[in-house]
């Protein structure tokens, strides 16, 4: 059984494949990069290798830590897609970004046969918003590559995801969910500290859902793993502020500074210049002011 919450320390340090990511001073900023035509908020603009590739460089001048590259939109509604199709889309994007940087690519994928090819070709990280449950390979697959892994929490799939979800307490539920899926897949051989969570934001839930995991992420962050968020531009932001998908900027770094305060290791977003100015004044005020590293 697994030690109750309250007696484990937050990690510090994530393990993917031979690269070990710190966040003792600060969350990481993981810049999103959608080589899809259907992502719901930039879709077919970065289909293109060239394209993919240019805007890869931008989010890292503009500082992201790790780059998340996706070939499947995971939107409410969105169609599936295959394996052959997911892998044209996104290995020649790994492959040329391998070529001429270090830094830690994300597999966005419940696929085996990706997550496998992406790794082979260079990525360190599998993110995966069935907590690899997916795909009945992905476990093995990850246990022998030995890439970080994010474990998401998702009720239901994409299509169907967002039909009125019910639960009597998120915040519990999605923290047990996860922290099951953690013991599961050490007990299978996958190394603690190369797992990390999500807590789903917009997946299977409502935009109360949301707010109640925001104000309750010391519930997980305090359980052990690292804690990835992603919340940029999504549609409960939409919601509050009336405003529409590329309008919500504002919205989008409001809530990434409670999730700074609150202790989230990784932050997943589409604009990664301003992202990161707002992780710098949040991590201050965190820390009470003190220059520690920005």
């Amino acid at each position: 059984m697994a030690p109750p919450a309250a007696d484990r320390v937050p990690a510090r340090a994530w393990r993917c494949k031979e690269q070990t990511l710190a966040f003792a001073d600060r969350p990481l900023v993981m810049g999103i990069l959608n080589v899809t035509p259907d992502s719901f908020s930039d879709g077919g603009r970065y289909a293109a290798t060239e394209d993919a590739v240019r805007h890869a460089r931008r989010l890292i001048e503009e500082g992201a830590d790790i780059l998340d590259i996706g070939g499947e939109s995971t939107r409410p509604g969105a169609r599936p897609v295959g394996v052959d199709e997911e892998l044209d889309r996104v290995l020649p994007v790994i492959r040329a970004l391998r070529s001429e940087s270090p830094i830690p690519i994300s597999i966005d994928t419940a696929k085996a046969a990706v997550a496998q090819r992406a790794v082979e070709a260079g990525a360190t990280i599998v993110n995966d918003v069935t907590a690899l449950t997916g795909d009945p390979l992905m476990p093995e697959v990850v246990a022998a590559l030995k890439p970080g892994v994010v474990l998401m929490h998702m009720r239901g799939t994409p299509r169907t995801m967002q039909d009125a979800p019910f639960y009597e307490n998120v915040v519990a539920e999605v923290a047990a969910y996860l922290d099951g899926r953690v013991q599961a897949l050490v007990q299978r051989g996958i190394a603690a500290e190369s797992l990390a969570v999500d807590p789903g934001i917009g997946f299977g839930k409502t935009v109360a859902h949301n707010l109640e995991l925001l104000r309750g992420l010391e519930t997980l962050t305090a359980a052990g793993p690292p804690v990835v968020i992603g919340l940029s531009r999504k549609s409960f932001l939409g919601k509050i502020t009336g405003r529409e998908v590329n309008d919500r900027l504002a919205g989008s770094l409001a809530a990434l500074a409670c999730c700074v305060l609150r202790g989230a290791a990784v932050l997943r977003v589409h604009d990664v210049k301003e992202s990161c100015d707002a992780v710098k004044i949040a991590v201050r005020l965190r820390d009470g002011g003190q220059h520690r590293r920005d």
